[in-house]
């Protein structure tokens, strides 16, 4: 997934970005709510990862002002006050589900998989498309009953193209799904892992299901192609 972390504090923001880096998740982070405004407005994020004590304006209203802008990416809020008033307030603004500090890393994952299954796109738990399959929870791919070892990559790619199956995908869309601002060697890497992806989900199996749309960009046929 691409996520957004709004987090104040250094420690804690580190140590989010390295923990859903890990499990192989593009993490963009800011510090700060305006901040949080401009970079969720600009950018598709899969889901955010929301504080709710930041400086300036909090993450309550930095989510009733993603809403009213039209930004409906999951948000999860993150906060160290365990109130039913904070909780149903934070809820009210918009927000998708709330987790109270300390949280265990493993059910931050877990919720963050349910938010991006429930929207803003139709997530189901399983995806399949050209004849593939994708548990995105296992981290497993399938073309048929045979499974397909991917790199984090190579997985985050494949994800962006079932997730939008016969929609053609421009690098940019694809480099902004599975790498974060901070990534710059951006020349010719999409083509790099596309040929990657060929030789291993259709090659081996005599599919042809990653189609070059040229001048456009990619698309994953929603059909198994021979």
């Amino acid at each position: 997934m691409r996520l957004l972390v709004v987090e104040d504090t250094a420690k804690m923001a580190s140590l989010l970005k390295r923990g859903l880096v890990r499990d192989g998740h593009a993490v963009d982070v800011v510090g700060d709510g305006l901040e949080a405004l401009v970079r969720a407005g600009a950018t598709e994020y899969d889901a955010i990862v929301l504080d709710v004590m930041l400086p300036g304006i909090d993450g309550f209203e930095v989510c009733r002002r993603l809403r009213q802008h039209g930004v409906w990416s999951p948000v999860l809020l993150l906060t160290a006050r365990d109130a039913v008033d904070d909780r149903v307030r934070g809820l009210d603004t918009g927000a998708d589900d709330y987790l109270t500090k300390p949280f265990s890393f493993a059910e931050l994952l877990a919720r963050l998989r349910a938010l991006a299954r429930r929207g803003p796109l139709e997530r189901p738990p399983i995806l399949e498309a050209g004849g593939l399959r994708m548990d995105p929870a296992g981290r497993q791919v399938w073309r048929g009953d045979t499974p397909i070892a991917l790199s984090t990559k190579e997985f985050a790619l494949v994800e962006a193209f079932m997730r939008r199956p016969g929609q053609v995908l421009s690098r940019f869309d694809l480099l902004e799904h599975a790498w974060d601002f901070t990534y710059e060697n951006r020349s010719n890497v999409i083509e790099v892992y596309i040929n990657y992806l060929r030789e291993k989900i259709d090659r081996p199996f005599g599919t042809d299901t990653i189609e070059t749309v040229r001048g456009a960009g990619y698309r994953l046929r929603a059909d198994q192609t021979r």
